[in-house]
């Protein structure tokens, strides 16, 4: 029997993050992505052990796949600025914590801005980084890399500075990779039918490998190809369109990572919908 794919989006945690699990059954996810604090302030508060608890139980007895949490937004890892960089260091490490706590198996993070000071210094800021994370870390939690969408100064964007990041990193079998498909699109990789997929895939596979691919992110695009926009739109409606989304879908071994949709939609209905043309393209 084929093992269903696991397909889902990002859900609120909001009111208790075990909730996440209620909410992503009912629009009929088999995986999701959360966020276990706000993702636009530095401060948080510990996670309540009662709430740990209930995680882990809804987790257990629940028949979801892999589970994904996302970096707050505020961090950039690729900052060499002596307070950025310590506060930036410092939130990885607890989300890492955090999700160590709660069982999650992938936490997704933006790589950041070099900020003028060259990509070699943001990835190696980044690297350690992330051994400096994973070195506290008695858990299982991986870390994935998201591509970025080529914004000036903006560290990941390339498939070349992924890999280095994952070549420095002393915890490499903890480093993995996350793909966005938008963020691939408007940095410049096609994805509109079958060809441009196969061929930015496989360019992905000879520079980073594969094997390093964990998570997708997939989204459509609302800027065009090489446009350097972190737009996304929903499934089939942005300039990627419908036939690039199955395309990506059936690419050998995609259908077997958690497949994590950041639309716009935001109301439960239009999730379902969502997730029911995702399926539909699968098949």
């Amino acid at each position: 029997m084929t093992k269903e794919p696991m397909v889902g989006l990002h859900i609120s945690a909001a009111g208790s993050l075990d909730l996440a699990f209620d909410r992503a059954a009912e629009i009929g996810a088999t995986t999701f992505q959360i966020f276990t604090r706000n993702p636009n302030q530095w401060k948080f508060k510990p996670i309540p052990d009662e709430t740990v608890a209930a995680f882990r139980q809804k987790r257990k007895e629940s028949a979801f796949g892999q589970v994904v949490d996302h970096m707050p937004y505020l961090p950039n890892l690729a900052s060499s600025e002596r307070s950025t960089m310590k506060i930036s260091r410092f939130t990885l490490g607890e989300e890492v914590k955090r999700c160590d706590a709660l069982g999650i198996d992938y936490l997704v993070v933006h790589l950041g801005s070099h900020l003028g000071k060259g990509a070699a210094v943001g990835v190696a800021n980044i690297a350690f980084a992330c051994d400096e994370a994973l070195a506290g870390s008695d858990g299982k939690t991986e870390i994935l890399l998201e591509n970025m969408a080529g914004q000036k100064n903006c560290v990941g964007a390339r498939f070349e500075e992924i890999r280095e990041i994952l070549y420095k990193t002393t915890e490499r079998s903890r480093v993995g990779v996350c793909l966005d498909s938008c963020h691939l699109f408007a940095a410049g990789f096609d994805l509109r039918n079958e060809e441009a997929v196969e061929g930015t895939m496989e360019l992905f596979n000879e520079i980073v490998g594969l094997e390093k691919l964990k998570v997708i992110h997939l989204n459509d695009s609302k800027g065009p190809l090489g446009s350097r926009l972190d737009r996304h739109e929903n499934i089939g409606e942005g300039k990627i369109g419908r036939n690039g989304i199955r395309a990506l879908l059936r690419y050998p071994g995609v259908a077997e990572r958690p497949i994590i949709m950041e639309t716009p939609y935001e109301d439960y209905k239009t999730m379902d919908k969502s997730i029911a043309l995702v399926r539909a393209l699968l098949r």
